[in-house]
């Protein structure tokens, strides 16, 4: 009943939210008149289905950041391959705006690359970021900067961060860097030499670290993938806090684009481990917290938060309190659910109603306002 009262909750606040644009005319001319961010974030909790969501929240005495964001909407997640994604296919539709297949880091179904808003928006001038509790080589963050045709090219994903000048970047899979089978290079002293400075959790603590933001950045917290937060990893909020404040002075007034990954609620997902979920969704609310405090505070920064797919077919069965969660699960992979979507801030009211995975990107270049410069 928990959960049946949760999704019946959130259609009623979906149906009660801003207005949808008017039929039959396109989002562009619709949302004419609205203010338009000079910021951009983009949170992904991978694996995010709203019983996550719920079982965060139960868990955290009944309260989530997320609770603040006024507009919320849905999206269909399903991929150009199957109805049930992976992250790379659904992290490719977020940042390229196509349904491609499982498994496709940046490419179409014909395994041509397609560009991402990150790098577009590093063509426009805007500072770009990401940060995530995975390595930053995971299929997730890949898509918005490398273009491959299998998401476990992971030393050639490295090489693509060459390719691009992405101005921050904080995640794990230093390996991939520094200690490379295929080519023997160490892209770790090749960033240093392109002006990077370089730093990662074997030589000093994130929270010792002091920013030059004349500089581009990039810290590895693991040599593989992170702990769990549950085993001791703590650096998602403070990650996003430096985020922001280094790309809000590094992007200037053009401003920037940032990608925050909260990347193994999918993992617990696939544990089929309540707790794992459940510690892991909250440390990610925490992070949407400090990026919620910066966005009302600048007054011109988009934060949308969603998921790529739901992980576990997760539910909250009789006999659940608020304490103590009776957990069940469908599976150990993905599922077709429907993702919700939280928007806040200039332009967060193209992201009501329901609509497909790719119209993300397409409600970002739009709220941006790249639309307008093509049509110039």
């Amino acid at each position: 009943m928990i959960a049946r009262f949760c999704s019946f909750f959130c259609l009623l606040s979906l149906l009660n939210c801003n207005q949808f644009p008017k039929p039959g005319l396109p989002s562009d001319v619709a949302y004419s008149d609205e203010p338009h961010p000079r910021n951009v974030i983009l949170m992904i909790g991978d694996g995010m289905g709203l019983t996550q969501v719920s079982a965060g929240m139960f868990r955290n005495g009944n309260k989530l950041n997320l609770e603040e964001f006024p507009v919320i909407g849905l999206h269909k997640p399903y991929s150009g391959s199957d109805l049930i994604t992976d992250s790379a296919a659904g992290a490719t539709a977020f940042a390229s705006g196509v349904k491609t297949y499982n498994g496709a880091i940046g490419v179409n179904m014909d395994t041509l690359p397609v560009k991402t808003i990150l790098e577009e928006a590093e063509e426009r001038g805007l500072a770009t970021g990401m940060v995530t509790t995975s390595s930053i080589v995971h299929a997730t963050p890949a898509a918005f900067i490398a273009h491959e045709p299998s998401r476990e090219l992971y030393e050639a994903i490295a090489l693509d961060f060459m390719k691009t000048e992405i101005d921050f970047f904080i995640g794990g899979g230093m390996k991939y860097f520094a200690h490379r089978k295929t080519d023997q290079r160490n892209l770790y002293v090749d960033l240093q030499k392109k002006g990077y400075t370089v730093n990662d959790y074997t030589r000093k603590g994130l929270s010792e670290i002091n920013l030059n933001e004349s500089k581009n950045f990039a810290y590895f917290t693991a040599e593989d993938e992170p702990l769990a937060a549950a085993k001791g990893r703590d650096y998602l909020l403070l990650a996003s806090h430096l985020a922001v404040d280094f790309l809000h002075t590094h992007g200037g007034s053009k401003g920037f684009f940032l990608m925050i990954e909260g990347a193994q609620i999918d993992w617990g997902g696939h544990d089929n481990n309540s707790d794992y979920i459940v510690s892991e969704m909250i440390d990610f609310d925490r992070a949407i917290g400090e990026i919620l405090k910066f966005a009302r505070e600048d007054g011109e920064t988009l934060v949308i938060v969603t998921a790529d797919h739901e992980t576990g077919g997760f539910a909250i069965n009789p006999g659940s309190t608020m304490d103590s969660l009776i957990a069940g699960f469908t599976t150990k992979d993905h599922t077709a659910s429907l993702i919700p979507v939280f928007a806040f801030g200039p332009g967060s009211e193209r992201f009501n109603g329901i609509y497909e995975n790719t119209a993300i990107y397409t409600k970002l270049r739009q709220a941006l306002g790249f639309e307008r410069e093509m049509e110039r």
